[in-house]
């Protein structure tokens, strides 16, 4: 009879350790998944983000940059509408022909509806604007945002955060 609590006392703590092992793996691999949730969400934001920066890494000329910039800037306050985008079409027609305007404006459009944070657009887009322009030429860049914003349906009022931004990141001396 010892002999066979003994023998049973044995199997029971054996039944207890390996209830307590497989609990332990459980919560290890629950930890691991989250893990791996975690490392995917990384991951498929920093792809997410790259994304959005792909419409802009793709401009090379600085009329569709001007015009990717000002659409984008514009188009924050809302959807970019017919009066709106003729007054864009004008102020790029300015610094280009009929054609490279039109293709300017249609990319722009897109871009700008691809990426919905415009400081991104500012970030990615006025440097190379300040390699590409003199003192003057970013001047008017800043004049064409402000009559882009001004004409149109209504006036827009552009965020001084923003306008700040665009003009720090075109070199110019900001108080």
């Amino acid at each position: 009879m010892p002999f066979l609590i003994a023998v049973l006392g044995v199997l029971g703590a054996a039944a207890l350790w390996w209830y307590r092992m497989k609990a332990m793996n459980d919560a290890a691999r629950e930890v691991a998944d989250v893990v791996g949730r975690v490392r995917g969400n990384i991951r498929r934001k920093k792809l997410r983000n790259q994304a959005a920066l792909s419409p802009l890494t793709a401009i090379d000329d600085p009329v569709v940059a001007a015009a990717t910039l000002i659409t984008s800037m514009v188009s924050e306050n809302g959807p970019i509408l017919p009066r709106r985008e003729a007054v864009i079409r004008a102020v790029i027609s300015e610094i280009a022909d009929k054609k490279k305007t039109d293709e300017a404006i249609i990319y722009a459009k897109w871009a700008a509806s691809q990426i919905d944070d415009t400081t991104v657009v500012i970030d990615k887009l006025a440097p190379f604007l300040r390699e590409r322009l003199d003192v003057s030429e970013r001047n008017d860049l800043l004049q064409m945002v402000n009559r882009a914003a001004q004409g149109g349906e209504k006036r827009l009022e552009i965020a001084d955060q923003r306008m700040l931004r665009l003009r720090q990141k075109l070199g110019f001396e900001v108080n």
